[in-house]
């Protein structure tokens, strides 16, 4: 009895060891050795999402992931192409000595965010870079629309994405160059139709009551990330809710014509002092758009390359994730909004990226009561000009584009632990 007890407490004390040992890592490289950069983000939600919280090693190795070493982990990197490397104990123990010496943090991943993209019902002539950047890397997301937020049911996600839509009601500003276009034409009528079915007079009625529910949602801790078109146009429906701010082509009155002295620009998120241009023969929804990329070749300004600013992740946490990269030099690309004067936007703002040689804004962040939001000017990354009717931007050709990159950073970014920034 004396021999089976003592080889019965050897092993239980082998078993308590194997598991009070520190589990085996897997790392994932963002420096240039990374195969596919976006498929790598994919492949760290995946272990959020079952569970197993990743560490977000910032400013390290272009802001590599380190998570625990399981093979349906490996299974998968390897089946999508993921460079990934398996460091023993001691490796990881000096990853964390240089990374407490140096420029760097960590910060821990670990709650997988709910994802809603506002998206129409209809076919649209163009796509969304995010839902492409998403669906290339295999983060689930579901999409909503105008019936969703009025219902109520934006508290039920973590994160929102708007793209291209219009939020002042103007379908773009299409009017021009697209009012006998079929694609144009039927999505003014199913507008129409729906605001109707919700209860609203129009269009414009009902995006009022939609960029307020928004709002609310950032207020009470949503975070939300918007591209291209609904940047400025946000801004300009929110500063712009309690009074006319469209041509009678959209909603039968007149604009108020006093309209640009009369914008409440503290409703609006991230630009204050703008004016709206209300002419429906004008591609311009004003001068949020520094790049104004629809005016004309007189006025157009090229859509240049722009530079990432280098935050500390100890003492800037949130920019410092919302920036991580391989290279800190962006490719310039063309949107309904490209980039936007600093001149406009509010002092609260953390600016991200700027165009180089012009006072263009391409990337900001900012704080709204309990939640947060991001802009980020353009339209598709891998596409300096994308026009309507092109064919979608195929991102196995893009594995590596630090622009998508950007995206996919803010994707992440609701499932970190908050950390307080240093003082």
């Amino acid at each position: 009895m004396r021999f089976q007890y003592g080889k019965a407490a050897a092993i239980a004390f082998v078993l308590f060891a194997a598991f009070t040992a520190r589990a085996g890592k897997m790392l994932i490289p963002m420096d240039l050795s990374q195969t596919d950069h976006l498929k790598a983000y994919g492949i760290a939600y995946m272990s959020v999402a079952g569970g197993h919280p990743v560490e977000w090693l910032l400013n390290y190795r272009g802001g590599s992931f380190l998570m625990d070493d399981l093979i349906t982990l490996k299974r998968e990197a390897a089946k999508r192409g993921v460079l990934f490397e398996t460091p023993g104990e001691a490796e990881v123990d000096r990853i964390y000595v240089e990374i407490e010496g140096a420029n760097m943090d960590k910060v821990l991943l670990e709650k997988a965010p709910r994802i809603a993209v506002y998206t129409p019902l209809t076919k649209q002539p163009w796509d969304d870079a995010v839902t492409l950047a998403m669906t290339y890397s295999e983060i689930p997301y579901t999409k909503i629309y105008d019936k969703e937020i009025i219902e109520g049911k934006l508290s039920q996600y973590d994160w929102l994405h708007l793209h291209h839509e219009d939020f002042t009601g103007q379908h773009s500003k299409f009017f021009s160059s697209f009012r006998s276009a079929p694609w144009y034409v039927n999505n003014v009528a199913a507008s129409e139709k729906l605001s109707a079915e919700l209860g609203f007079k129009n269009n414009v009625v009902l995006k009022k009551a939609v960029v307020l529910a928004i709002r609310d949602y950032v207020e009470k801790g949503g975070f939300l990330f918007a591209m291209c078109l609904a940047c400025n146009t946000l801004d300009i429906a929110l500063a712009s809710v309690k009074t006319d701010a469209v041509d009678a082509v959209f909603d039968g009155t007149p604009p108020n014509p006093h309209l640009n002295k009369e914008l409440d620009y503290g409703l609006s998120l991230a630009f204050t002092g703008f004016t709206v241009d209300t002419d429906p023969m004008s591609s311009s929804h004003g001068d949020i758009d520094y790049n104004q990329v629809n005016a004309g070749p007189l006025k157009r300004k090229p859509a240049n390359d722009f530079i990432l600013f280098d935050f500390s992740p100890k003492y800037d946490p949130v920019p410092a994730m919302l920036c991580q990269n391989h290279t800190d030099l962006i490719k310039g690309f063309f949107g309904l909004a490209t980039s936007f004067p600093k001149a406009l936007i509010k002092k609260n703002m953390t600016i991200l990226g700027q165009a180089n040689g012009q006072e263009a804004v391409r990337y900001l962040h900012g704080n709204l009561g309990q939640g947060q939001f991001t802009y980020y000017g353009g339209h598709d990354p891998e596409d300096y000009s994308h026009a309507v009717g092109d064919s979608p931007t195929d991102l196995s050709l893009h594995k590596n584009s630090p622009g998508y990159r950007l995206i996919l950073n803010n994707v992440l970014y609701p499932a970190a632990r908050q950390k307080k920034r240093k003082t």
